[in-house]
């Protein structure tokens, strides 16, 4: 799952980001208004969250800007504890939720988590695709009576080819949706983690394959 935060406070964000990138999201963090406005019309985020206080343009008006071009990316607010004009305002003008501030970290994760279930187009906890399955709460790549629990990076890559099922999906596509847009990872990353997950689906013994298709990209399929 992809999420943009928008944070002035760089400490904030910096401990928000860390959380969030160990519970397997990835994560674009901005630090102002304009530029979560930017990330948000060019990026493909499953869910934002904006804090309302923000410089050059504040969290209300990024949300208004978003709701009014059609935008339907479920949006989390963060409030200060005392606003609540800010919240019901938020609201109404299309936010998902909000969430005073400051809040525990387990509650953010759970608002994060609940916010993400009310997408307009839902994904299920457990994803499958021929005899293989996982599950995105434990991160558990099963089949055949075996599993492994996979690490972050395994987990995104075959998430996002199991979300993606028969789409042929680019090397740079792929780079920037598991390991993010500022990553300084290079192509031949995406190459050797194709291998790692081609070796796990083999101890599987998985009816599924990564079929790749020269530059085009990689696609998940059942074997025939």
């Amino acid at each position: 799952m992809k999420l943009l935060y928008a944070e002035d406070e760089v400490s904030m964000s910096e401990a928000v980001v860390d959380i969030l990138t160990y519970h397997k999201y990835i994560v674009d963090a901005v630090y102002d208004g304009e530029t979560a406005l930017s990330y948000a019309q060019s990026g493909d985020y499953d869910g934002i969250i904006l804090d309302i206080m923000m410089p050059k343009m504040n969290g209300l008006e990024v949300l208004k800007k978003l709701r009014s071009t059609g935008c339907k990316t479920p949006i989390l607010l963060l409030t200060a504890k005392s606003e609540i004009e800010d919240q019901i305002q938020g609201l109404d003008l299309g936010a998902d939720d909000y969430l005073p501030k400051p809040f525990p970290m387990k509650l953010l994760l759970a608002r994060v988590r609940a916010m993400l279930r009310r997408r307009k187009e839902f994904t299920p906890n457990i994803l499958k695709c021929g005899n293989i399955s996982l599950n995105q709460q434990n991160y558990t790549l099963s089949g055949n009576g075996q599993s492994f629990v996979l690490p972050k990076l395994e987990y995104r890559l075959i998430e996002l080819l199991m979300i993606n099922q028969g789409i042929y999906l680019s090397s740079e596509t792929i780079l920037v949706k598991v390991w993010g847009y500022d990553t300084e990872a290079e192509i031949s990353t995406v190459w050797v983690y194709i291998s790692y997950l081609r070796k796990r689906l083999s101890a599987l013994n998985a009816n599924v394959t990564i079929t790749a298709k020269r530059n085009v990209g990689y696609t998940l399929e059942v074997k025939k």
